[in-house]
């Protein structure tokens, strides 16, 4: 327990301790942070209580404006500040507790925080790795025979996403304009997309990463994952159906992507991990690992258009449903060479489960539009219209505690013509 209060329902009890980047109106600098109960811990105004082995020697983390430099540390590093957060915090460690001049400077309510992109993201990689998803958009779009496509089943399948469009919750998110194909035979248009869609995911940050031509093995792939995030990846699915083939998602998600602030370590998660999903049919030996690395998440997707007292909950999934695991993403991202460097995102992909109130998109909820998603009042749904927030949270259920994740929020602006 903590000398902070957290109650059984707080996202950020002393079991948890997420990092993330701060400011405050009067001291705009960016600052790395610590979430505990209703507080921000200020880690640059406690750095010189670093006596471990590692971070006593490189304080200077904490003085960065990004958590980049404290994730290229390394796993060891990161363990090390745990420990050190959760004696510093503890109700019965006197500290920090009793020194009145050093908390009046070390915290600051959460409430005039204002938060920032947690890391300077060099690049972003989107993964495609839920089951149920996977085949319910396949089946839309090729039958449910050719559901999934012949290599699914092989490798975790991912896209190279757009770093610069990654935004922190609470960033508005524009309707994008493009290119799309009213009819199956007709010509292309121009304009507005049309059928703006959510979809529910979470992302990891890499840590240290490889050199250039090194993989990283499966076996060793938790040493470089530092912490998780919830995500929308926002979608244009009239202007990524008409533009994907032959490359892949273009236009149809670069326009936006939405992080929650606070990073999740996976110390954290530890407790929730769960046996990984049996494969079959059984994946290559480059990816086969047996430890538990599936996590019990319950995430939550809702909407509040306008004129809504309050958001309607339209998603309840979790994170266990993943049929590809996060070390078998990031093993099969380097198995080439490709260097991953600290920092890095690598998201899930829409998580669907087996039930229709577990699908992770519009499209799914809606089945292709076919259907009206009811947000209660007489308001319904097939897609995003302008105005609307979407709101995505998350958390993990322990004995008389959560670790969550606060809150992945954006809201609809209109499209701006050009």
């Amino acid at each position: 327990m903590s000398f902070i209060p957290a109650d059984e329902n707080s996202d950020f009890p002393i079991q948890n301790l997420p990092y993330g980047v701060f400011s405050t109106k009067d001291q705009p600098r960016h600052r790395i942070g610590v979430a505990i109960g209703n507080q921000v811990l200020d880690l640059s105004a406690v750095k010189h209580l670093l006596d471990g082995p590692i971070l006593s020697k490189h304080p200077h983390v904490f003085d960065q404006p990004t958590l980049n430099h404290f994730m290229g540390l390394g796993w060891e590093a990161w363990r090390e500040a745990r420990v050190f957060l959760q004696k510093l915090l503890s109700a019965n460690e006197p500290t920090l507790r009793d020194n009145v001049e050093l908390r009046k400077s070390a915290f600051v309510p959460q409430t005039s925080a204002v938060m920032h992109l947690p890391a300077e993201i060099g690049d972003y990689t989107d993964f495609y790795s839920s089951w149920q998803h996977a085949t319910n958009v396949g089946t839309m779009f090729r039958g449910k025979e050719n559901a999934l496509t012949p290599n699914w089943l092989h490798l975790p399948i991912g896209y190279h996403g757009r770093a610069s469009s990654v935004v922190v919750s609470g960033t508005p998110i524009r309707r994008p304009l493009g290119q799309m194909r009213p009819g199956d035979d007709g010509p292309p248009v121009f304009g507005a997309c049309r059928l703006l869609d959510v979809e529910l995911e979470m992302a990891f940050f890499v840590g240290p990463g490889n050199r250039l031509g090194e993989a990283i093995p499966v076996h060793d792939a938790h040493k470089h994952i530092f912490g998780m995030v919830l995500m929308n990846d926002w979608s244009a699915r009239d202007i990524q159906k008409w533009e994907y083939v032959p490359l892949g998602p273009f236009l149809g998600k670069s326009f936006g992507t939405t992080i929650s602030p606070w990073v999740v370590t996976m110390e954290a998660l530890q407790p929730f991990a769960l046996p990984n999903p049996i494969q079959n049919p059984k994946p290559l030996p480059y990816l086969c690992d047996d430890r538990p690395y599936t996590f019990d998440i319950n995430l939550f997707v809702s909407i509040k258009g306008e004129g809504m007292s309050k958001p309607a909950t339209i998603c309840s999934s979790n994170f266990k449903h993943m049929y590809w695991t996060m070390k078998q993403q990031l093993a099969h991202h380097t198995v080439n060479g490709c260097n991953l460097r600290p920092g890095d995102l690598l998201a899930s992909g829409t998580i669907s489960g087996p039930d229709p109130e577990n699908f992770g998109s519009m499209l799914e909820l809606s089945w292709k539009g076919t259907k009206a998603i009811d947000l209660g009042n007489g308001q319904t749904r097939k897609f995003l219209q302008d105005g609307d927030e979407v709101i995505i949270t998350g958390y993990c259920q322990g004995h008389g505690y959560r670790v969550g994740f606060g809150e992945c929020s954006g809201k609809v602006l209109p499209a701006k013509p050009i």
